[in-house]
């Protein structure tokens, strides 16, 4: 049983996080390090899919709030070298433009990303509703952290997705 109220990404805190459809990362002092989360230094660290089981409720607590969303995908970017995480990725899904669309304005509000590159997007979007794209929006770094919005959109399919990139600032 965990004491802590940070997840770990040891092999039980990831049973924990599928289990609990709950996790809880903290990157306050502006990194994820490996040791904080029981992964050893030379670990790349777990992917947690729980694509069939339903969305995982991941919080990031951030130097200057927190970086939150409902996913069913966390992937941990490192190399066997480093301390820490370079990146935590998580993956946001809609199943409407218009959800899509608040999904990203969120993004906006939360986190600083560029609201005027959102908006040229989302215009563009509106303009074309079948248009299929990939669209980094510059980052957002009001929390802290970088935070960004990677967004893969194809206007025929019934599920759009934001692939949310956290990352140190420096």
């Amino acid at each position: 049983m965990s004491t802590s109220e940070f997840s770990t990404l040891d092999a039980a805190g990831v049973d924990r996080i599928r289990e609990s459809k709950s996790a809880r990362l903290d990157m306050s002092s502006g990194k994820l390090e490996k040791a904080a989360v029981r992964v050893t230094e030379d670990s790349y660290g777990p992917e947690i899919n729980t694509r069939d089981s339903g969305k995982i409720q991941l919080t990031i607590v951030a130097p200057s709030g927190e970086i939150s969303g409902e996913t069913d995908r966390i992937r941990l970017n490192t190399t066997n070298k480093r301390p820490d995480f370079s990146e935590v990725t998580y993956f946001l899904t809609a199943g409407s433009p218009d959800e899509y669309f608040e999904l990203i304005r969120d993004g906006v509000a939360r986190y600083g990303i560029d609201a005027d590159s959102a908006e040229r997007w989302i215009a563009g979007a509106q303009r074309d509703p079948q248009r299929k794209t990939d669209f980094s929006i510059a980052s957002g770094t009001s929390t802290g952290l970088d935070v960004n919005y990677d967004l893969r959109y194809d206007g025929v399919k019934d599920t759009q997705v934001i692939m949310v990139h956290v990352r140190p600032t420096d």
